[in-house]
């Protein structure tokens, strides 16, 4: 795909700028103070109040936004150059609240809110899991939409630690209780690891969420996979989620809780370009954890994911002009 718009923001350039030089911003684009103008906005939400474990994901937009200096104009495979075709740039990390949970919750949705009101399409980098729900608060205002959703954990059980309905293991649920999520446009993929008893999903599917688990996935492959999922969500709005547990610790052990037998980052790389044709209105990396990451594996792994993410979703900005 070819450049269409020359006004367009664009990336400082590596063979002019080494790529340890300069600002730390998502891409190497430009920093800019809201979303107005833009068609898709690069966002942080460094929180990470709903984790039940190892704590760190709060750090992981700094990681991801340092790694991803190693992106660069156009992907090798579909031609697509996202930064020629769409408007983007990096609008900063949304107000945080490290030490009150609900104020968090509220502070993120009321950034993603503003991301939003400006028209511009939100894709986010977190921060644990907990985060999508109140980006989905920002994003589901007329109705429930759809959600894709890779992970290794379905993340829609329904209290911790006594009473507490808001971790990084109840997004979801909670999302399709309030009506942000249309149960039966969800699908959720990679789902693997031991649980805490043997109907802890029962809630999740007698909804109609679409659970497919790891060893159906590695039976049918992604293209099967990915051509039910598409056709799950159909073509009205959705969501799409990347938690970067889905890929095994093997290949991104920077996170909170890692499950072995993941998906590999090549096999992550193809479920994420075959969201073609999906009507993404918002997707987000979560999880990265940089204080267990090995050499920033994993945070390139993220900012190669939102990299493929931004090229889908720029694509359909392109088309839809």
């Amino acid at each position: 795909m070819t450049a269409t718009n020359t006004n367009f923001f664009q990336p400082v350039d590596a063979a002019e700028v080494p790529r340890f030089a300069g600002h730390s911003t998502f891409m190497r684009l430009p920093a800019v103070p809201s979303a107005a103008g833009l068609d898709i906005a690069l966002i942080g939400i460094p929180w990470d109040g709903g984790t039940t474990n190892r704590a760190g994901a709060r750090h992981g937009p700094r990681e991801v936004r340092n790694y991803s200096s190693l992106m660069r104009r156009a992907h090798h495979v579909s031609g697509i150059e996202p930064f020629s075709v769409a408007n983007v740039a990096d609008i900063g990390d949304v107000s945080v609240n490290p030490i009150d949970l609900l104020d968090g919750l509220q502070r993120i949705q009321a950034g993603i809110a503003a991301v939003v009101k400006e028209g511009a399409i939100p894709l986010s980098v977190g921060g644990d899991h907990l985060t999508t729900l109140p980006v989905l608060r920002a994003i589901a205002t007329t109705g429930p939409i759809g959600l894709i959703h890779f992970d290794a954990h379905s993340d829609t059980n329904d209290q911790y630690f006594g009473n507490n309905p808001y971790t990084h293991g109840t997004p979801f649920r909670r999302a399709v209780e309030e009506g942000l999520l249309d149960p039966k446009r969800i699908v959720q993929i990679g789902i693997r690891g031991s649980v805490y008893d043997p109907g802890e999903h029962d809630w999740a599917k007698n909804q109609g969420i679409r659970i497919i688990y790891m060893e159906e996935f590695v039976r049918r492959g992604a293209h099967d996979v990915m051509e039910e999922a598409r056709a799950i969500v159909g073509d009205a709005a959705t969501y799409v989620t990347f938690d970067i547990d889905s890929i095994d610790p093997s290949m991104a052990p920077g996170t909170g809780t890692p499950e072995i037998g993941g998906f590999s980052t090549r096999e992550a790389q193809e479920l994420v370009r075959l969201l073609q044709g999906v009507r993404i209105v918002g997707a987000d990396v979560v999880e990265v954890a940089p204080p267990f990451d090995i050499g920033g594996i994993t945070a390139i792994a993220g900012a190669t994911i939102l990299f493929e993410l931004l090229c889908v979703i720029a694509a359909q900005v392109a088309a839809t002009r």
